[in-house]
């Protein structure tokens, strides 16, 4: 049975329960390490499919998990969308306004442009993962991301 069978099954007694971890990439793997000292900031590791699909498969080839986590951030659509975030080592995600809808601007061209690097990460990820891994993704809904 394939992973994305056991995931979808619900209510199913099946043979083994599929094993991920959330963040199971980052500061825990030295090779992550070693991988965010080449890149200029966090976003850089989020928008650059090099570095993406990199940081996405370590945990897998590591530890021969059953799904990769795609490496991101809550963060990304907002930024995608024009909200002014940094993050500063040892505090985390700063902006310089508020969160709030007008402070955003939905420009579909652009939006779209913005988030092609992660389009780009995820095709590659796919490519790279043998068909009894599956991947998964994630997004901060809007009440996480406003808090």
């Amino acid at each position: 049975m394939i992973i994305k069978d056991l995931l979808l099954n619900k209510r199913v007694n099946n043979s083994c329960a599929p094993v991920w971890l959330m963040r199971q990439a980052g500061r825990t793997l030295p090779e992550y390490r070693a991988l965010r000292a080449q890149t200029s900031s966090f976003w850089d590791m989020c928008f650059n499919p090099k570095f993406t699909v990199e940081a996405t498969l370590q945990p897998v080839q590591r530890f021969d998990m059953d799904a990769a986590i795609l490496f991101s951030d809550i963060l990304t659509v907002p930024k995608a969308l024009g909200q002014k975030i940094d993050f500063k080592t040892g505090i985390g995600p700063l902006s310089d306004t508020a969160f709030v809808t007008t402070s955003l601007s939905y420009q579909p061209d652009e939006f779209l442009k913005n988030l092609s690097p992660i389009a780009d990460s995820i095709a590659s990820i796919r490519s790279k993962l043998s068909q009894d891994k599956t991947l998964i993704g994630f997004a901060g809904g809007p009440l996480t991301v406003a808090c």
